[in-house]
């Protein structure tokens, strides 16, 4: 028969103690809200257009259809009121506010991955960079330009829509930041879903 120690009780307490203390309890449920999912980075819209109307006192307008394409964004269409075979830059900017006589009003370049400025399709570029248009010997550029990387509806941190379409004074050499060197604002519209 084994021998009792007074030691003995005391040695149980103490493991049961230690036991206990490593049980866990139960996982309690969050009370917080769960955060919404962001939206998908993806077009929803088919089909948007853009009505520019002239900024700087320039004479420029014209009327633009936007659609989704391969990895952005399709516009088309026409502007006039340019100078003969002149070069100009066109970017989609950060807001769809073309209040300001200048079109200042519409921000910098719509850039949602905090890009360096640069020219679609040869490394890095900001959201709303696009190639240059040129206008004709009557003054009139047709446009048929590509905006990568954007989406056009869905609420998606690179969704365009809402945004504002600018045409600048001058082209954009694709290298100086944050602008491209384009010179000033003459015409500004705003990106509209139409289905």
């Amino acid at each position: 028969m084994p021998m009792k120690t007074p030691l003995m009780p005391a040695l149980l307490a103490t493991a049961v103690v230690a036991l206990s203390a490593c049980s866990s309890s139960a996982p309690t449920k969050s009370t917080a809200p769960a955060a919404p999912a962001a939206p998908a980075a993806q077009s929803t819209a088919k089909a948007a257009t853009v009505n520019l109307a002239s900024a700087s006192g320039s004479l420029v307008s014209g009327k633009l259809s936007i659609v989704p394409m391969g990895d952005g964004v399709h516009l088309t269409g026409e502007i006039g009121g340019f100078s003969p075979g002149s070069t100009h830059a066109i970017h989609i900017h950060e807001k769809g506010d073309c209040s300001a006589v200048d079109a200042s009003s519409a921000g910098g370049h719509f850039n949602p991955s905090a890009q360096p400025h640069g020219k679609v399709g040869s490394g890095a570029h900001h959201g709303g960079d696009m190639d240059n248009i040129v206008a004709n010997a009557e003054g009139v550029a047709q446009v048929n330009a590509h905006a990568q990387g954007v989406t056009l509806g869905g609420g998606a941190t690179n969704d365009v829509a809402g945004k504002a379409v600018i045409v600048h004074a001058s082209p954009d050499d694709y290298r100086t930041q944050p602008t491209g060197n384009a010179g000033g604002r003459i015409a500004c519209g705003v990106i509209t879903v139409t289905r």
